[in-house]
């Protein structure tokens, strides 16, 4: 048996966005947002973390936008295909130092808050204080907040992914 892809009114309310996203339409959101980025930027935490960072936590909170801006942005600084494909299973990948799987292990507590007594374990906690000093865990903590941020947008206006702002 197989499964036809139909185009039923479901489908296509389901891409297309319920509004514009809030960030502009509320004045000088995006521009405070893009601010919020670029005073995390000289942190010291690399930007190949940032949007693995970026993608994994895209990926848990089911955000097309995010996953297909990030690794778009990751491929124009040099990741490869390999370790994109990789993200959401890193654990089982050998493509990933000891630093970028204790950042991914971060997102992913960080991201997935509900439900847990000790949402973010200590011995996450601990790992990623092991790979990255204060300012460049503040940065990914912030990182990680900030593409949350983003996907709760996007996911609730129905953003669709692959269109340009």
């Amino acid at each position: 048996m197989t499964t036809e892809i139909t185009n039923s009114a479901v489908d296509r309310d389901q891409l297309q966005a319920r509004m514009p996203n809030p960030a502009f339409v509320v004045g000088g959101v995006y521009e405070a947002l893009m601010d919020f980025n670029k005073a995390v930027e000289p942190s010291g935490l690399s930007a190949a973390v940032r949007e693995l960072v970026n993608i994994r936590a895209s990926q848990l909170n089911g955000c097309g936008v995010c996953n297909v801006q990030h690794a778009r942005l990751a491929k124009r600084r040099g990741e490869t295909n390999e370790r994109i494909w990789a993200i959401a299973g890193w654990r089982d990948a050998p493509y990933f130092t000891a630093a970028e799987r204790a950042a991914l292990a971060l997102t992913e507590a960080v991201t997935l808050l509900d439900g847990r007594p000790d949402p973010v374990p200590q011995g996450v906690w601990d790992e990623a204080e092991r790979h990255f000093d204060e300012q460049q865990l503040a940065a990914l903590v912030l990182g990680i907040a900030m593409v949350n941020f983003w996907n709760r947008l996007n996911v609730t206006t129905r953003q669709v992914a692959g269109q340009e702002w």
